[in-house]
């Protein structure tokens, strides 16, 4: 993970400052990339402690194509609960804790103008197994026609797979990037899903490649970032899924486990919502 920890000095010394929606400056870059092999081990930041429960059940909600936020609470996580509060949403949601058509809503029920529904990730798994070399294992998050109906409009916006000798890798784009706070939490998320797609393709799990688009640093988190960067790195963990799951939709949480996880305490800073 030392190449989050160089990217983190980067912005800090060579950043750009600018205002945001949230009334909350940041200090940015723009365009880079970070690439994570698998074989080194899984990337969960050790310098400060991962939620990775809640990462879990964040990605396991996305999985199964819902926007109720009371389903993720179920699973132990409530970091969608300020979305869906937003004063800005709020009026907009279609009953109490619906978050709109995010994330998991595209990744499985996409509506194209004609009001036809299709089940990106299912098809992009089939067609992994049926056409492994076909460039167009993409599922996309970014529905221009309904963004006004998220409560936050995606800011991993798409992901591509990759199968080569057997193993796959996935690459995925972020339109926003919060170093601090978000980017951590993706970089395990999708190394995470990586490793489910894989499994239920029968392939090995070989690289996430991340790519980032506004990469910044909010002011208020300069402190807890300096803080981070004085830590040294333990070495990374290794995840362990339950072998019998053979569907994407079939994992729970009990079936992911992260093993030898070695960190840091954790470092607290506020979400701009």
């Amino acid at each position: 993970m030392q190449q989050y920890l160089d990217l983190l000095r980067e912005i800090l010394e060579k950043g750009v400052d600018r205002p945001t929606r949230t009334g909350i400056n940041t200090r940015s870059v723009f365009g880079r990339t970070m690439r994570f092999k698998m074989a080194d081990g899984f990337p969960a930041v050790t310098t400060k402690k991962l939620a990775f429960e809640s990462l879990k059940a964040e990605l396991l909600w996305f999985i199964s194509g819902s926007s109720d936020v009371k389903e993720l609470q179920k699973l132990g996580s409530r970091i969608w609960d300020a979305n869906a509060e937003a004063p800005y949403w709020k009026p907009r949601a279609k009953f109490e804790g619906d978050v709109g058509r995010i994330y998991g809503v595209q990744w499985r029920r996409w509506r194209g103008p004609d009001g036809k529904e299709t089940d990106q990730l299912k098809k992009t798994i089939e067609n992994i197994k049926k056409n492994p070399e076909s460039r167009r294992h993409i599922v996309n998050a970014w529905n221009p026609a309904e963004l006004d109906q998220m409560a936050l409009p995606p800011c991993h916006t798409f992901f591509h797979f990759y199968v080569a000798d057997g193993k796959l890798s996935l690459l995925m784009y972020q339109r926003s990037c919060d170093m601090f706070l978000g980017v951590p939490f993706n970089i395990a998320s999708y190394s995470l899903l990586l490793h489910m797609v894989a499994q239920v393709c029968n392939l090995q799990p070989d690289e996430f490649v991340h790519v980032l688009g506004d990469t910044h640093i909010y002011h208020n988190h300069f402190e807890q970032v300096k803080e981070q960067l004085t830590r040294k790195p333990f070495p990374l963990p290794q995840l362990w899924l339950n072998p019998d799951v053979k569907n994407i939709g079939d994992f729970r949480m009990d079936d992911i486990k992260l093993l030898n996880y070695q960190h840091h305490p954790p470092i607290k800073a506020p979400m701009a919502v």
